[in-house]
């Protein structure tokens, strides 16, 4: 498929609707990327893996300069590619507002995950509620540009007022079936978070 602007006038209500589920699909996958770095009380890479390391003068993801694992719930392992950067990575993680202690064996980086107290628990939550919210703007704002582009096509007489009205509420079956989909994503992370 061509790529197209997402105004492009000629195009069909078809088309546009394939776009907008397309931009609402990125919008979910991007707040699942999002909350991975919430911290919860077990230990996953996705907490650090994009930690930025000062590697050889440029500020660098974690991710692209180790192999990044969690052996228990309550330790993340770093093995860089190269153990010259070893001092590097701890520094990085050490200044990283996650609040970490690494340690350092000379070959690998281990990091503590300490047990979220309960206070801490319900800062994450209402961060989460935060993050959720955005991501609903997300999908309302793509929405909106695709009701637009419809209203502009009906009244270019490039689709009939009925086409626009079925169209219209494709869309609006679309945007719902995303926000369940991130109202779940939320419960789940919700319940990680607070599980001990």
């Amino acid at each position: 498929m061509t790529s197209k602007r997402d105004d492009a006038v000629g195009t069909t209500p078809e088309e546009i609707l394939t776009e907008v589920s397309r931009r609402m699909d990125r919008s979910i996958e991007a707040l699942r990327e999002d909350l991975g770095s919430l911290r919860t009380g077990r230990a996953t890479p996705s907490l650090v893996e994009n930690v930025m390391i000062e590697y050889y003068g440029s500020l660098t993801p974690l991710k692209q300069i180790a192999s990044i694992s969690a052996p228990d719930p309550r330790a993340i392992m770093v093995q860089p590619w190269d153990k010259q950067s070893l001092r590097d990575i701890e520094r990085g993680l050490s200044k990283s507002d996650m609040g970490f202690n690494p340690s350092n064996d000379g070959n690998n980086i281990t990091i503590p995950i300490p047990a979220l107290t309960t206070e801490r628990r319900q800062e994450l939550v209402k961060l989460l509620k935060q993050k959720l919210e955005d991501g609903k703007v997300s999908i309302r704002n793509v929405r909106r540009d695709g009701l637009e582009t419809l209203r502009k096509m009906e009244r270019d007489k490039a689709i009939s007022q009925d086409q626009n009205r079925r169209s219209q509420e494709q869309l609006q079956k679309t945007t719902d079936g995303h926000t369940k989909t991130i109202d779940e994503v939320g419960i789940a992370k919700e319940s990680e978070i607070m599980q001990v």
